[in-house]
């Protein structure tokens, strides 16, 4: 794998020489534009929207809408006199605990490959990041643009993934969220039994782009009848869960997850309860009793 760039990560007197290399990659199809009567491929031009002329590269310059159809227009030299120099160094900032960085904030991650004498701070650096759970925030220049990123420890490697500024992230408290009662005991009962039934340990291979799949196949279908029409396939969608229903909506899930039902979740956490100390017989728990009725119910 090549190395994408070159340089080293800094904090305090420590210096690592270290190389980086992408840990992701794009899988999104591409495809060409084309006339439909003889498939010639279509080309984009530069045409200016007042009069719609095509305008060579040589008559385009930069410009910043500041108001509406108002512009200022920068020049090479101005783009210069803002450059922000390239240090070829993770200059880590600050040392954070990963856990209160929300997730949102990550979006490109890189694998940091050790060079040459760099070995032994490099994994000095990673043991401590896994020791602590921290992760050092810093700021580095790739392609002559700056970008907030973490150094974070994962497995026998570091990575530096690309964060986004906090004036980037969108205010969350945009997002209307209804009102809503709190939930049920019994219904969190069953919704804890089903995420506990449909609850696997993480393997990524075991999710695949589906969509990114049948269109190969049909890509590969419609190169073997030689570009013949091929018959559409019905879409199903999932009704969206009623509020009202949402005890049996869980219950049938259980069912469909051949999850114990809610009763035996129930019961055992009446029968885990310590006997009473009186010696006459004890009273039935009411969670066994209302776990036998929802069972009865189901």
């Amino acid at each position: 794998m090549r190395a994408i760039w070159k340089g080293s990560i800094s904090f305090g007197l420590v210096n690592i020489p270290v190389a980086l290399q992408s840990a992701s990659r794009s899988e999104e199809l591409k495809f060409r534009l084309l006339r439909r009567d003889d498939l010639s491929p279509v080309n984009y031009k530069r045409v200016a929207a007042l009069d719609g002329k095509e305008v060579p590269w040589e008559q385009i310059v930069k410009g910043y809408e500041y108001e509406k159809d108002r512009f200022v227009v920068l020049k090479d030299e101005d783009f210069k006199r803002v450059d922000i120099e390239a240090t070829d160094t993770i200059d880590i900032i600050d040392f954070v605990d990963l856990s209160e960085i929300n997730p949102v904030f990550f979006y490109k991650p890189y694998y940091l490959e050790p060079q040459k004498a760099g070995a032994g701070a490099y994994a000095l650096l990673r043991r401590v990041l896994a020791d602590t759970g921290k992760a050092g925030i810093a700021k580095v220049v790739i392609r002559t643009r700056q970008h907030l990123a973490a150094v974070k420890c994962n497995g026998d490697l570091l990575v530096l993934e690309l964060m986004r500024f906090a004036d980037e992230i969108v205010d969350a408290s945009q997002v209307k969220i209804p009102e809503a009662k709190e939930p049920a005991k019994r219904e969190l009962e069953m919704a804890r039994a089903l995420v506990e039934q449909l609850t696997e340990k993480w393997d990524p291979a075991r999710y695949t782009d589906d969509y990114r799949s049948a269109l190969m196949k049909l890509i590969d279908a419609k190169v073997k009848s030689g570009g013949k029409t091929l018959p559409t396939t019905t879409r199903s969608s999932k009704p969206a869960t009623n509020v009202i229903d949402l005890a049996e909506v869980l219950r049938q899930s259980l069912r469909d997850a051949g999850a114990k039902p809610a009763s035996a979740v129930a019961s055992k956490a009446a029968s885990a309860k310590p006997a009473p100390t009186k010696k006459k017989a004890p009273a039935k728990p009411r969670a066994r009793a209302g776990a036998a009725s929802a069972k009865k119910a189901a």
